[in-house]
C-alpha cells in the first residue's frame, strides 16, 4: 500500500457557538488505505466528516485533500471524492435507472456508466423498480452507487448502515469489502458499530466528545490497554465489598447499561482462580460470569466508562 497521504487533517476544530464539536485533531488517511471514525453519537464523526466532505468549514485548522484544499478546489475535489451522507432523501416516483441517471447528469458522464455503478452494488435487477418499492437495504445500496458514479478516489460515508437489518447490513459490508479488493479507493466511514469498523478496516479511529482517544489497528487499539481478555461478571447484592476487590491486581469497570463489572486481564486461565478464590473470601455472590476476548467495545468502556451505543 502506497503511504502517501489521500488526506490530511492538521489541527481542526469546529466550534458552535458555546459547543466544540472537533476539538483540534490530527491525523493522515494513506491511499487505498480503510480507517473507520468509531464512536457514540454526539461524538463529533459526522461534523468531523462535513469538513472533509467541503460541507461545513473548520474553525480552525488545515483539510488537504489530494494537496489540495477546498479553496477554489471546489470543482476537482467534487470529481474526485464519492460521499454518502447519513441521510439521502430520494424521489420515490423515478425508477431506480432514473434516479441514478440523474446524478450521473451532474458529472456529464457516459451513459453506460449508471448500470457499471448499479452492478458494483448488486442492483441491475431492481433497475426498472421505482425507488418507493425498495427496501431499506436496497435504498442504502442505491445511495452507496451514487457516490460510485464518477468513479471516486476517495469514498466517504457516514453511518452507511445506521438502521438496517443484519442482513442487509451484511450485503453492503460486503460490496464494500470487494471494492477494497478490487479497486484502489480510499475509504473513510463513520460508524458506531464496532463489528462494522473490525470488518471492513484495517485503521480505527475512536473518537468521543469532539477528542481523538486512540487511533490504530484493533491490535493495537488493544494492546494500549495493556490486557487482551475479559471477565465479566454480575453479583446478587451490590456492596462495597466489591470495590476493594483486586484493586492491586485488576484494571476494571462498571457498566452501567448492563450492570455488570469488566474486568480487564492479560491471561483468564491463570487470573480466574485467584478471582473467584477472591470473591469467596469477601462472600459476594456471582450472578452471572463472563469469560471472553477483549472487543473495540471494551477498549472503549476501558477508556471512557461507557459503552459505545450508549
Amino acid at each position: 500500500m502506497s503511504q502517501e497521504a489521500a488526506i490530511s487533517i492538521n489541527n481542526i476544530k469546529k466550534t458552535f457557538k458555546d459547543l466544540t464539536a472537533v476539538n483540534g485533531v490530527s491525523f493522515a488517511i494513506n491511499k487505498g488505505e480503510y480507517c473507520a471514525l468509531l464512536g457514540p453519537n454526539g461524538a463529533g464523526k459526522t461534523t468531523l466528516m462535513e469538513m472533509i466532505e467541503g460541507i461545513q468549514s473548520p474553525t480552525t485548522g488545515e483539510i488537504i485533500i489530494n494537496g489540495m484544499t477546498w479553496k477554489k478546489n471546489e470543482k476537482e475535489l467534487h470529481r474526485m471524492l464519492g460521499i454518502s451522507l447519513q441521510e439521502t432523501n430520494f424521489f420515490d416516483k423515478l425508477k431506480v435507472k432514473e434516479t441514478i441517471d440523474l446524478f450521473s447528469s451532474f458529472y456529464d458522464l457516459e451513459p453506460e456508466r449508471s448500470l457499471e455503478a448499479l452492478d458494483l452494488v448488486n442492483l441491475v435487477e431492481k433497475k426498472d423498480a421505482y425507488v418507493k418499492s425498495l427496501s431499506g437495504g436496497q435504498r442504502q445500496r442505491l445511495s452507496l452507487a451514487i457516490a460510485l458514479i464518477n468513479r471516486p478516489e476517495i469514498l466517504l460515508l457516514d453511518e452507511p448502515t445506521t438502521g438496517l437489518d443484519p442482513t442487509a447490513r451484511r450485503e453492503v459490508w460486503e460490496i464494500l469489502f470487494r471494492l477494497k479488493k478490487e479497486h484502489n479507493i480510499t475509504l473513510i466511514l463513520t460508524t458506531h458499530y464496532m463489528e462494522e469498523a473490525d470488518y471492513l478496516c484495517e485503521r480505527i479511529i475512536i473518537m468521543d466528545k469532539g477528542n481523538i482517544l486512540a487511533d490504530g489497528t484493533k491490535n493495537e487499539l488493544i494492546s494500549k490497554t495493556h490486557s487482551s481478555e475479559i471477565i465479566e461478571f454480575s453479583i446478587e447484592e451490590e456492596s462495597t465489598a466489591v470495590f476493594s476487590l483486586g484493586s492491586e491486581k485488576y484494571k476494571w469497570v462498571k457498566d452501567q447499561k448492563k450492570g455488570t463489572w469488566i474486568i480487564n486481564v492479560d491471561d483468564i486461565v491463570s487470573s480466574l482462580p485467584s478471582f473467584l478464590d477472591e470473591m469467596k473470601q469477601k462472600d459476594v455472590k456471582i450472578k452471572s460470569l463472563e469469560c471472553r476476548k477483549m472487543t473495540l467495545d471494551d477498549v472503549f468502556i476501558s477508556m471512557t466508562g461507557r459503552r459505545l451505543t450508549e
